[in-house]
């Protein structure tokens, strides 16, 4: 009868060898000179491993990851702004080479983002895979068992009725399915029900944090086999997605030349509406690329606009609108009369109401005498001229007043020298400025049918009229779907974890005297929200119309004031 005091003893007993163990570990770990062992290999490894994979871990090398970005927003990439990061290299020789020794001209193939991108990655695999096997078991096991005191909890409720144990429990158990409960009855005992719901609580937390998983996935894939690359096409010429046809060109860590699809599209024309009047004028309205684009050599054409946020998608690819500008189609003759170069030179823009710079090169000009003496010539093109204090400028972006204000160089171009040079910049340390008879350089501007004669019977450039330029971005990235379902999973995810609230619910039944049973209907939030009150109010309503209270035909619902809930 008295087992008490040999459980007292057998727990004493325990705690005895417990603590002798303990002893002996704590022994086990001091040397002999008295300092303390360290962890050891192993020790410090699972330290680190359970370190990493924490969820602190995983949100502080979020946060370093979105940190590691922003000088990638900052500072021109070589690999995708290569003209700007080489501008910003000369504007800043100081700071560049800083820059350069950090990584910050190509911040995401640096090895220090490299690093916090794969932590992250090893970090949340590790959060996520033990908390899916946690969150199976959950599901697998049945809802937890009824509290020993249901009265206890801050929503019960409780009357007395006459009426068969199994029936009431039955009738329990189908009112909480109704409520799309997960039930289990046990008949053992006083007898009762178990149940439970928003297990879509945890299920969207998990689909949350695997979301993200798969959408860093997605960036690594985009990053490795994606392409991207920009042309300036002018109005009339085919643009073939081939690797020579590019300006720029900025391929994934693992893609090649031979992933490029095969289509070609061509500039058919240019439309583009601007404001005249009220405080936006020169604002555009709207930007037209009409295009004809054909998916094989040789293949059927099709007809298409594209508008800026509105590409065309091809075989995977995306044609983007980036800008437009101008480009004055001209006429250059040498000394001896013949054409040395014809047609639409591309002036970029350099504000909104699109003054242009641009240069045109004709390297294969001869003098007079029938020698070799290239030509060269830079200068704005205005679509709206207006000259004030400041100079040459232009008004309004549209062609109103056209002019074009050049000023022209003789010499070697540079050209044959073997470095690149930009097709939008003349090389002029080996060329010589024209001049007029008083040492002034020469310069003239001209409308559309105007002629430039150079000095000295150098030749001459003739305006002949203007065409439109577009720019065009053309991009693929094979992780776009899967990024796309990543993020609405991820939305899909955080609302679940948001605004589902895990509870639960148990149904109590227990025989008295004379037939008769005593209910008890009770249920628990964490969150301690007023929807399982309610819940369990609607429950003990529902059963007590069925079994009433046989004091006074109403259930003795019990409404306790909020109180805080035990920690076990």
């Amino acid at each position: 009868m008295w087992q008490t005091p040999r459980v007292a003893t057998s727990n004493v007993r325990s705690l005895a060898e417990s603590s002798a163990q303990g002893d002996a570990s704590a022994s086990d770990s001091v040397r002999q000179d008295g300092e303390p062992k360290g962890l050891g290999p192993v020790g410090w490894l699972r330290w680190f491993w359970r370190s990493l994979t924490s969820m602190r871990t995983a949100l502080i090398l979020l946060l370093l990851l979105a940190l590691a970005a922003v000088p990638g927003s900052l500072v021109p990439q070589e690999g995708r702004q290569p003209a700007q990061a080489a501008d910003f290299r000369e504007r800043n020789p100081d700071l560049a080479p800083v820059l350069d020794r950090l990584g910050f001209f190509d911040v995401y193939s640096s090895p220090w983002f490299a690093a916090v991108y794969l932590l992250l990655f090893v970090s949340l695999a590790g959060c996520i895979v033990p908390r899916i096997l946690q969150y199976v078991r959950t599901l697998r096991s049945s809802p937890p068992a009824a509290p020993k005191r249901l009265d206890r909890l801050p929503q019960h409720s409780s009357w007395t009725a006459s009426a068969d144990r199994g029936e009431v429990l039955l009738n329990g158990a189908e009112l909480l399915r109704r409520r799309r409960f997960r039930v289990v009855v046990r008949m053992e005992g006083s007898g009762s029900v178990a149940a439970e719901r928003g297990y879509l609580r945890e299920a969207g937390n998990l689909l949350f944090h695997a979301s993200l998983f798969a959408l860093l996935i997605a960036l690594a894939v985009g990053s490795l086999f994606g392409t991207t690359g920009q042309k300036l096409v002018l109005e009339g010429d085919r643009f073939t997605n081939t690797l020579t046809q590019y300006d720029d060109f900025s391929p994934g860590t693992l893609a090649s030349a031979d992933s490029l699809q095969p289509f070609s599209f061509r500039l058919e024309g240019f439309s583009a509406t601007y404001q005249r009047t009220g405080p936006q004028r020169g604002t555009a309205s709207s930007f037209v690329a009409r295009l004809k684009y054909s998916t094989s050599d040789g293949g059927p054409s099709r007809a298409t606009p594209v508008e800026v946020n509105k590409p065309l998608e091809v075989d995977g690819s995306k044609i983007f609108l980036l800008g437009h500008g101008y480009a004055p189609v001209v006429t250059v003759r040498d000394g001896k009369g013949e054409i040395a170069w014809q047609g639409p030179a591309a002036f970029l823009p350099q504000d909104g109401n699109l003054t242009s710079t641009g240069v045109i090169k004709a390297p294969d000009a001869r003098d007079p005498d029938g020698k070799r003496d290239g030509l060269g010539f830079t200068g704005l093109f205005l679509p709206t001229v207006q000259l004030d204090g400041n100079g040459w400028r232009s008004s309004f972006p549209a062609t109103d007043d056209p002019v074009l204000v050049l000023t022209a160089f003789h010499g070697d171009l540079g050209l044959d020298s073997g470095k690149p040079q930009s097709v939008y910049q003349l090389d002029s340390s080996r060329m010589t400025q024209f001049r007029k008879s008083d040492g002034s350089p020469f310069a003239q501007a001209l409308r559309p049918g105007d002629r430039m004669t150079l000095p000295g019977g150098a030749g001459s450039l003739t305006f002949d009229g203007i065409k439109q330029w577009a720019s065009f971005q053309i991009a693929r990235n094979p992780s776009n779907i899967m990024a796309l379902w990543g993020s609405i999973a991820m939305g899909l995810g955080l609302c679940a974890s948001l605004f589902v609230r895990r509870r639960r619910a148990w149904v109590r039944v227990e025989p008295t005297l004379c037939d008769r049973v005593r209910i008890t209907v009770a249920g628990l939030d964490p969150g301690g929200t007023d929807r399982t009150a309610e819940e369990v109010a609607e429950l003990a309503e529902e059963l007590r119309a069925r079994y009433p209270d046989l004091k006074n035909g109403t259930a003795d619902v019990e409404t306790p004031e909020p109180q805080p809930q035990e920690q076990t």
